[in-house]
Formats: structure tokens, C-alpha cells, sequence
């Protein structure tokens, strides 16, 4: 895209590291950003480590590794931040936490920026409105890993122009991404279908219907899916899918989106996943062991 040369991305955890790597393989400069400049360290150090991983698979030349790993830069400001191109947001799944970070850097975005969101489920019309430019707001949902995973959900607002979604699909595009058409509705596509779909193998727990090891087993072998349900509940973070569901319940007001009690329980003991070192399976041993 020749309108587009730099991004910047707000939030250096895990999804914010992955969009980075993704953004600067496909020859952008990325600014990275986070409150805690700390995190930031991390995910760069993260980021070399995978890019290195994908030059010992063959996915990467040594060279193009490099490369993308050099257009990566510490932004130290919401003012370096804003006069990039586009600025992509990817804090935490809490939508009052993501109308602040937008109010926040508002002051500080160029005339022609353009601004979007990484959310997995929060209705982009709201995220825009703490924004001064709706026309110019859009969701763009990769998938986690972002580097490897094919799919970048475009999410179009009630005021998103249409030169906003072309100069979105034909970013993402231009990463090697496929892109769909997502309506702003709660949770859009792919979290719409697969959060309940996780969360209803939390209630088969719950029940004791089965137990981990059976459900997971279950779902790969008896439908082909390449992880278990639980396992890809904690590779998510238990306190990302409860966020969906909580937007889905909210949002649809209908009880089949209700989340599982013992889901809210592990989420709030902290037992959140991988991240946290256990979930529905404990990551402390060589090999994950289920907890229940």
C-alpha cells in the first residue's frame, strides 16, 4: 500500500508482539508501544527469538529475518505514536480500557491517520465514537499467533467510510493475509462461533460429562480439530474467551451465551492459560497435565 509506510501498534503483549512481527515481515516500519516500556523490551526480544525460529524452519531467509526484525522500533510517546500512517490498538479486551487509550492518543494522531482496533469481540461503532474520526476507524482481528495464523477479520463501523475498509482489506492483504467481511456485531465472526463452542466444553466439564483429556480427545479425534477445546481456551487466555462471552451476553441478552461458572472461577483464581502457567492443564512440567 503506498499510502501506508509506517504502523504503530499500542500494546506490546502477546497479540501486540505477534501483529508486530506479522506488520514489519510484510516490510512496514513499525513503532511499538506500551504504558510499561518494560513489556516492550520483552516482546522485542520475544519477536527476534520467533522470527530466528522461523529462519531455522525455512519460512524466513536469514536476510528477510533481520530485515523485519530492524523496521521494528520503541516508540517512547503517544506522540511518536500518532504520526504514523496507521495506528493499530491491541490492549487488553476491556472496553472502557480501550475508549481510554483512544481518548488518550486522539490529541496526538495526524490529520491523516488511520486508526483500528485488534479487539476480538467490542463493537468497533462504540471504540470509534471516543475517537474524532469514525470515517477513518476499523477493526482489523488477526488471529493469534498473528505471524503464522491466515485470517484478518475486517470489521466495519456505522461511520467507517468506504476508502477506510479498501485501505484496510488491501493492508492486510498485502501481509499475505485472507481477509472477511465481518458486520459489527458482538464478537463478529470467529469468536461469535467459537467462544460458546469453548464455553459449552467448559460446561461438559463443569457437568462431568467428561473430564479434560476425554473432551479435548473427543473434539480433535471426533471432529478433526487440530487442538481440544480447552486446550485452545488456555492458548487464548480464559480471561480473553470470558471477555467475549461477557460481550456476547451482554450485547445479544440471550442465556445461551451465559458463561460457564467454573470458567469465571478459573479466571478469577488467575488461572488463566498458558500465560499463567495453568488453566485447564498445568505448565509447570515438560509436558502439560490436565487439572481436572
Amino acid at each position: 500500500m503506498s499510502s501506508i509506510r509506517t504502523v504503530s501498534i499500542l500494546g506490546a503483549g502477546q497479540m501486540g508482539a505477534g501483529i508486530a512481527q506479522a506488520v514489519a515481515a510484510g516490510g512496514y516500519q513499525v513503532r511499538l508501544y506500551d504504558v510499561d516500556p518494560a513489556r516492550v523490551a520483552t516482546a522485542r526480544a520475544e519477536i527476534g527469538a520467533s522470527l530466528a525460529r522461523q529462519v531455522e524452519r525455512g519460512v524466513l531467509t536469514a536476510e528477510q529475518g533481520a530485515a523485519a526484525g530492524a523496521r521494528i522500533a520503541a516508540a517512547g510517546s503517544l506522540g511518536e505514536v500518532g504520526t504514523a500512517d496507521l495506528v493499530i490498538e491491541a490492549a487488553v479486551e476491556d472496553e472502557a480500557v480501550k475508549k481510554a487509550v483512544f481518548t488518550e492518543l486522539t490529541p496526538h494522531l495526524a490529520a491523516d491517520t488511520l486508526l483500528a482496533s485488534n479487539t476480538s469481540s467490542i463493537s468497533i461503532t462504540r471504540l470509534a465514537s471516543s475517537t474524532d474520526r469514525p470515517d477513518r476507524f476499523i477493526g482489523l482481528h488477526f488471529m493469534k499467533p498473528a505471524p503464522t495464523m491466515k485470517l484478518v477479520e475486517i470489521v466495519r463501523g456505522i461511520a467507517t467510510s468506504a476508502a477506510t475498509y479498501d485501505a484496510a482489506v488491501a493492508f492486510a492483504e498485502s501481509l499475505g493475509k485472507t481477509t472477511t467481511n465481518a458486520e459489527d456485531f458482538p464478537a463478529f465472526i470467529v469468536n461469535r462461533i467459537l467462544a460458546p463452542m469453548i464455553n459449552e466444553a467448559v460446561f461438559t466439564l463443569y457437568e462431568g460429562v467428561g473430564d479434560v483429556a476425554s473432551i479435548d480427545a473427543a473434539l480433535k479425534l471426533g471432529a478433526n480439530h487440530p487442538m481440544g477445546p480447552l486446550e485452545l481456551a488456555d492458548f487464548m487466555g480464559l480471561d480473553v474467551v470470558l471477555a467475549i462471552m461477557n460481550v456476547l451476553y451482554d450485547g445479544l441478552a440471550d442465556s445461551k451465551y451465559r458463561p460457564c461458572p467454573l470458567l469465571v472461577k478459573y479466571v478469577e483464581a488467575g488461572w488463566l492459560g498458558r500465560k499463567a502457567g495453568r488453566g485447564f492443564y498445568d505448565y509447570s512440567g515438560a509436558t502439560p497435565v490436565p487439572t481436572r
